[in-house]
């Protein structure tokens, strides 16, 4: 027997050193590897780094039953409250444009999720985003604002740039204190994370002040906003809408479906141009949307390949046979580069042809509703809010 067998400390100290060293080596932090590129059917890239300016907006949306106004317009008029957001503008860059949708308020929704619902988590698919706003319905309900927005600050991916517009949009028109979850501190924490709370009380102004919808709006730096939700969401129609909506449906050819995502993404464009040609005064809702299609913010590289293309999201010459669509099947890497690069080219042509006509309209219309006084639709509410905090930070306005 050696000496190292007959100490039975030695041993314990040497087994104790061992486990030591088993330990500390199983628990040396790993080497961060960055996330790969993978397209996301909510819009962007999974594991994305973005590192330019970005403007995020989730919208909280009342949906019980006497909301059905309040959803009405924001069908309709997500498109111009886009187009208008083009216009931003940080040290030469176009901020991106990400939107999360929630709905609060429903009787058809979990009473132990206190009636709230993400619809949506922040995204670029701006026809996602429309698809699901079509598909909201009214119904019953106890709208509880302190959860929705608690719930939003939770789930939500926020951008850690200080320097970034964040902000939430809660609507409705029931008091802002009801509920399990203090709107008082669901609004001290968004004030901590740099993200202002725009609450936009569908009703009279005395009202909203006194349901604490003002008090809500004070707690985290942002805007108490009064709105008719029961108004005409019909635009005021120009001169130039029809060429508007004709270049629209000569754009949409110009994009090239791929993937598994290809055929869903060329349904939802479909959709929401139907969606907008059968609002209230259809023609200048389209001519809208036809405008926030030539704006960067109008992104579908999930789907589409000139997009793609642009971003690196994907190359045509190396991309698998089973991820072409059927007009580019069969044909050489050559061939695949050419037939993208030209619909590239035309997208380009028609797009400064839709923002030399959408500058005329957008000055027809600046001079008739500074006639028609005070916007009160939730698309001037947004606008008028964005606007100015998105100022305080930086961002100017074309």
């Amino acid at each position: 027997m050696n000496r190292l067998s007959r100490n039975p400390l030695l041993i314990a100290g040497v087994a104790a050193l061992a486990s030591y060293h088993l330990y500390m080596a199983a628990n040396q932090p790993v080497q961060a590897r960055p996330l790969p590129r993978i397209p996301s059917l909510e819009g962007g890239t999974r594991g994305e780094r973005f590192s330019g300016p970005r403007i995020q907006v989730a919208l909280l949306l009342d949906t019980s039953n006497s909301m059905d106004g309040l959803i009405m317009q924001a069908k309709a008029q997500l498109f111009t409250i886009v187009k208008e957001l083009s216009k931003a503008d940080v040290d030469g860059k176009t901020p991106r444009f990400e939107v999360a949708l929630y709905e609060y308020g429903n009787d058809g929704l979990s009473v132990t999720k206190n009636y709230v619902r993400q619809v949506l988590p922040f995204t670029t698919d701006l026809d996602k985003v429309s698809e699901e706003l079509q598909r909201l319905k009214t119904n019953g309900g106890e709208e509880y604002c302190g959860a929705v927005i608690q719930d939003s600050l939770k789930e939500l991916s926020w951008s850690s740039n200080k320097n970034d517009m964040l902000a939430i949009f809660i609507a409705g028109n029931e008091p802002f204190d009801q509920g399990g979850v203090s709107y008082k501190e669901a609004c001290a924490g968004a004030r901590q994370k740099s993200i202002v709370v725009n609450t936009i009380f569908c009703g009279n102004k005395a009202e909203g002040e006194r349901s604490h919808w003002s008090d809500g709006a004070t707690l985290a730096d942002g805007r108490f906003l009064v709105i008719d939700s029961d108004r005409s969401v019909a635009e005021i129609p120009t001169p130039y809408d029809k060429k508007l909506v004709d270049l629209n449906a000569k754009i949409n050819s110009t994009y090239v479906s791929y993937g598994p995502s290809g055929g869903a993404g060329v349904a939802r464009q479909e959709a929401a141009d139907n969606a907008m040609a059968g609002a209230p005064a259809s023609v200048s809702y389209q001519a809208s949307r036809a405008q926030a299609k030539a704006t960067t913010n109008y992104q579908n590289s999930s789907w589409d390949l000139v997009d793609a293309e642009k971003d690196g999201t994907a190359k045509v010459e190396s991309m698998p046979a089973d991820q072409l669509p059927a007009e580019l099947k069969g044909k050489s890497a050559s061939e695949r580069r050419a037939y993208v690069d030209s619909k590239a080219k035309e997208r380009a042509a028609l797009q400064q042809e839709i923002k030399k006509v959408g500058q005329e309209r957008d000055n027809y219309l600046a001079k008739e509703k500074a006639k028609a006084g005070p916007d009160t639709s939730l698309e001037g509410a947004i606008l008028v809010a964005i606007r100015q905090q998105a100022k305080a930070r930086g961002f100017r306005f074309k």
